[in-house]
């Protein structure tokens, strides 16, 4: 019987082991659980947070992307309008550059017609008052001698010789 002793059940023990299980439980849910799912609480929180401001980093990122796409793209249509100023300019300014040399070169074909007149007009004088000239001559040479035809014709040709020579 000796092996009955060791199987035998004893309420005040069976009673005793389950009080002081619930105390041990109780001071480890206390002092161990209650602590780390603190811990555990708090870093699930940083790791919300954690993943809350990286979602906002890149929602913040995307922003700033997007304006300085549309930046990129008003500069690029800015520098498109100045080129189409500059171009309509330099244009407007080819133009008047071109009228400019076309009123100079017309007052100088102007000047140059006008001088070309004045000089016409002057060698006619010229020609005349040598015709004048001549003529007179001429005519004391006939007044001096009585001419006939022969001598008529020979002297207009030495007239019209003389013209071409003394220019």
């Amino acid at each position: 019987m000796k092996y009955l002793d060791f199987f035998t059940i004893d309420v005040w023990t069976i009673i005793f082991t389950w009080a002081n299980m619930l105390i041990l439980l109780t001071i480890i849910k206390k002092l161990l659980f209650k602590p780390v799912t603190k811990v555990l609480q708090q870093r699930d929180e940083e790791v919300k947070k954690m993943y809350a401001q990286a979602n906002e980093a890149n929602e913040k990122a995307a922003s700033l992307e997007k304006e300085y796409n549309e930046k990129m793209a008003q500069a690029r249509e800015e520098a498109g309008e100045i080129i189409k100023q500059a171009t309509v300019s330099a244009q407007k300014r080819e133009e008047e550059i071109i009228a400019s040399a076309q009123q100079q070169a017309d007052i100088m074909t102007k000047r140059a017609e006008t001088e070309i007149a004045q000089e016409r007009k002057k060698a006619y004088q010229n020609i005349r008052d040598e015709i004048s000239d001549i003529s007179v001559a001429i005519a004391g040479k006939m007044v001096q001698r009585e001419i006939n035809a022969k001598d008529h014709e020979a002297l207009i040709r030495r007239f019209i010789e003389n013209v071409g020579e003394e220019k």
